[in-house]
């Protein structure tokens, strides 16, 4: 299966198809995780998909109350969708189709909720007891913090683990929270139970490991664009 079919012109030809395989595709261009790309995040160990949902953890016993993230062993769940946008911490430019270098500080924004990945020190996450990571800044889970608008709290650092300088859709990688210097980890061994029976726990750790290791899936891939204005054109043609 090719990974990216060109539409035709205009922002149709930027976008690739919605729920393709991260394999090598016909035009090079789609070979990337760009910004504005909405993609599901696969644990490399387990497969699991990176989710959330409006099942929140408890407020109480040192959780955070906010909306949960899981791994959901499926490919077909909108809840597992996340676009790539600008870091909040920084000032960056994150055009539609940027490429992303390793090292690029970025957030995950939840398709369907508008709730950013996060993360914090204060609360552990419920099963292993390691840092939670949760979802927050939508209506659903509201960031009540003094930097709710651009929390650095919602930052992540693209780690690669093979030799290419960029995020390509094969690669392996890591994410490592910016504040807390901890890794999005799965550790393949706990598992909820009702209300979300079978979903696994997705937490932060301090040390890098296989269980830290993801890589991009499904989604909808924004064709490489270097050059903002490049970008810009393709949706004036729309």
């Amino acid at each position: 299966v090719g990974m990216g079919v060109n539409m035709g012109s205009g922002l149709l030809g930027a976008v690739a198809a919605l729920f393709i395989p991260a394999t090598v595709g016909q035009d090079p261009a789609f070979n990337y995780v760009t910004c504005g790309s909405s993609i599901k995040l696969a644990h490399v160990k387990t497969g699991y998909r990176l989710h959330s949902h409006e099942v929140k953890y408890g407020s109480n016993g040192g959780s955070s109350g906010q909306n949960s993230v899981t791994g959901m062993n499926t490919q077909i769940d909108a809840n597992s969708m996340w676009k790539v946008v600008a870091a909040a911490s920084e000032v960056e430019d994150c055009h539609s189709g940027k490429p992303i270098p390793c090292g690029t500080k970025f957030r995950l924004k939840h398709s369907a909720s508008g709730c950013y990945l996060h993360s914090h020190s204060q609360f552990q996450s419920p099963l292993s007891k390691n840092q939670e990571v949760s979802a927050v800044g939508c209506p659903s889970s509201p960031n009540l913090g003094p930097d709710a608008e651009r929390d650095p709290g919602d930052d992540w650092q693209l780690e690669c683990t093979y030799s290419s300088d960029m995020w390509m859709r094969d690669d392996q990688v890591r994410l490592k929270h910016v504040l807390t210097n901890k890794y999005l980890h799965h550790t393949g061994q706990h598992v909820y139970q009702r209300p979300i029976e079978g979903q696994r726990e997705i937490c932060a750790v301090d040390y890098a490991d296989d269980n830290g290791k993801w890589i991009a899936q499904e989604g909808v891939y924004v064709k490489r664009k270097d050059h903002p204005r490049a970008a810009a054109a393709a949706h004036e043609e729309l």
